[in-house]
């Protein structure tokens, strides 16, 4: 029997397409839900890099800012959920990966490796600099905001 690789690819690529953005769509409802939530716990390995980022923020101290934006970030995931509050949750990720990739320029002795600024990331600025992909997933999935026809869902 022989295989058609043409029949197959066309198979495996029309799942992909099929499923791709409602993969991406749960991805970050989970990592923003789960992620959040630590940070609420006062159990996330982020919170002492975002407490040194937050220092300089008027109004709470260190640790309700982490849990702020452990809230933040679940409110976002949720959003993620929902194809009406899509926006809502890009809108919310706008705003927080502002702040997400503030480390770089503030603490780059703690996201950058000594004497390696701005080539050779710490694990803290590699975890910072990952975010250029949930960028780009979320990218995707506000394009689909839209039906087919280009109007409003």
């Amino acid at each position: 029997m022989r295989l058609d690789a043409d029949r197959i690819d066309r198979s495996i690529s029309g799942f992909m397409n099929r499923h791709g953005v409602k993969a991406l769509q749960i991805s970050l409802t989970i990592i923003f839900i789960w992620f959040g939530f630590l940070k609420i716990l006062g159990i996330s390995p982020a919170a002492q890099l975002v407490k040194a980022t937050v220092t300089w923020m008027p109004f709470f101290n260190t640790d309700e800012w982490v849990k702020i934006i452990g809230g933040w970030e679940m409110l976002i995931g949720v959003c993620f959920l929902f194809k009406k509050t899509i926006r809502i949750a890009i809108a919310l990720l706008a705003m927080q990966m502002v702040g997400t990739f503030m480390p770089l320029v503030l603490l780059p002795g703690i996201t950058f490796q000594p004497g390696m600024i701005p080539y050779a990331p710490t694990i803290e600025g590699q975890y910072i600099i990952k975010n250029l992909l949930i960028i780009s997933a979320a990218l995707v999935i506000g394009g689909t905001v839209r039906n087919k026809d280009n109007k409003l869902l």
